[in-house]
Order: structure tokens, then C-alpha cells, then sequence
């Protein structure tokens, strides 16, 4: 029977270097995981901590909808606080959300049931979890409803924004034709 030789206190310390220098050397091709990072439309970055997390900015114009443009926020862990807390490759998924019209309306062929469509997502982990931003059309009240969401509900605290286009005196054309109020 073959006897296991125990590591010194310096083997583990090599392992742990090599690990962490792994790490570092992955995290400029893992942070940006971003499905789709809105052809890098970041109009703003910034830090709000001395670790260097910060907060990114992002323009994302609605492809089925010409006219309307969201900012969405979402936090960006730094290098600092991913090896003091774990979890490298894992951003928050908390998001906020603002959209409004940034020009002339043109609506394509959206989803006007209730569900609505996917209009944007970034991961925000390497499995799991990421944030999405859905529209729904509010016939009755003729406004599009932005909503932004987190797909990983952990312990039933669902994090989502919410933001409104009206439609009401925008003139918007509809390449189908406008739907009829319900």
C-alpha cells in the first residue's frame, strides 16, 4: 500500500498561488460574459467603492422598435472584491431600467400577447444566472412596458425594474398596422 506523503505548509501555498494566478490570468476573457452586451453600447462606467466595483451604464435600443432607446444599469464586481469574497465568475443581478423615445417611432412585428418579448439578456454568471429586459404592449393604455429581471429568483426575492414608452401623441407607424384596444 502506497503511504500519502503530507504537503507542507509552502506546497499548499504554491497551490494556492497557481490557482489564484489562474484566475487572474482567465478573468479578462470571463468578466465580460455578456450574451448580448448591446454591441458594447457602455455609455458610462463608473466606480462607487474604493475596491473598484462600479456601476456600468448601458444604451440598448429595442430592435423591433425603432425610436426607443433603455439605459440599463447593473453592477460590475472588481478583481479586489471577487478574491475577497468568492464566487469569481458571478456578477449581482441587480439592474435598473429607464427607456424613452430617442426618436421618430417605427414599431415592427412585435409579440402582443401578454407575455411580451425578450428584447435584450447578459449573463451574469458562467451557468445560471442572468438579467433580461422584456417588452409588453399595453393595449388598453397604448404603452410599451419595459421590464428588466433577474432569471435566478434565490429565496423568492425577485429583483426587476420596470419603465414606460407611451404611445399617446407620438404618431408611431406600425409596419403591420396598429392592433386594435381591447
Amino acid at each position: 500500500m502506497r503511504s500519502r506523503a503530507k504537503r507542507s505548509p509552502s506546497a499548499w501555498m504554491n497551490v494556492c498561488r497557481g490557482l489564484l494566478v489562474l484566475g487572474l490570468a482567465l478573468m479578462p476573457t470571463l468578466a465580460p460574459m455578456g450574451a448580448a452586451r448591446a454591441a458594447d453600447g457602455v455609455v458610462g462606467r463608473f466606480s462607487n467603492d474604493w475596491t473598484g466595483n462600479g456601476l456600468e451604464v448601458q444604451a440598448v435600443e429595442d430592435p423591433k422598435v425603432k425610436g426607443v432607446t433603455c439605459h440599463l444599469v447593473d453592477f460590475d464586481r472588481s478583481v479586489i472584491d471577487r478574491l475577497t469574497k468568492g464566487n469569481w465568475f458571478e456578477d449581482p443581478s441587480n439592474a435598473s431600467i429607464s427607456c424613452r423615445r430617442t426618436g421618430p417611432l417605427t414599431i415592427g412585428d412585435i409579440e402582443l400577447s401578454q407575455k411580451g418579448e425578450e428584447v435584450f439578456s447578459e449573463r451574469k454568471s458562467l451557468i445560471f444566472k442572468s438579467i433580461a429586459i422584456r417588452r409588453i404592449y399595453d393595449r388598453a393604455n397604448d404603452t410599451l412596458v419595459y421590464v428588466v429581471y433577474s432569471r435566478q429568483v434565490k429565496d423568492a426575492s425577485a429583483k426587476m425594474s420596470i419603465s414606460t414608452v407611451p404611445l399617446y401623441d407620438a404618431n408611431p407607424q406600425w409596419t403591420k398596422g396598429k392592433p386594435a384596444a381591447k
